[in-house]
């Protein structure tokens, strides 16, 4: 499913317009956003979490040639899905 068939789908489902449906979800997916950028956990009951975790630097190998890299810390965005998601998709 991309952006626009889930926009197709929320205006189904809430019985809005596709244009209300989509400023709703760019909305959320805006409000999500600045919660990660400020360091803030985002918790959706029974969806799921997003949370940025910190990834350390390490050292790595370039598969190609087998040299080894550095590969430098970074802040990676997070999604651990909810009991009532897994439990829907099994």
């Amino acid at each position: 499913m991309n952006k626009s068939e889930l926009v197709a789908r929320i205006a189904d489902l809430a019985d809005l317009s596709k244009k209300d449906a989509e400023k709703a979800l760019n909305s959320t997916v805006l409000a999500i956003q600045e919660a990660l950028v400020k360091g803030e956990k985002v918790v959706l009951t029974g969806f799921g979490t997003f949370e940025v975790k910190e990834r350390k630097a390490r050292v790595g190998h370039d598969p190609r040639t087998g040299e080894k890299i550095n590969i430098p810390a970074l802040n990676a965005p997070t999604f651990k899905a909810g009991k009532v998601l897994k439990e829907k998709v099994r």
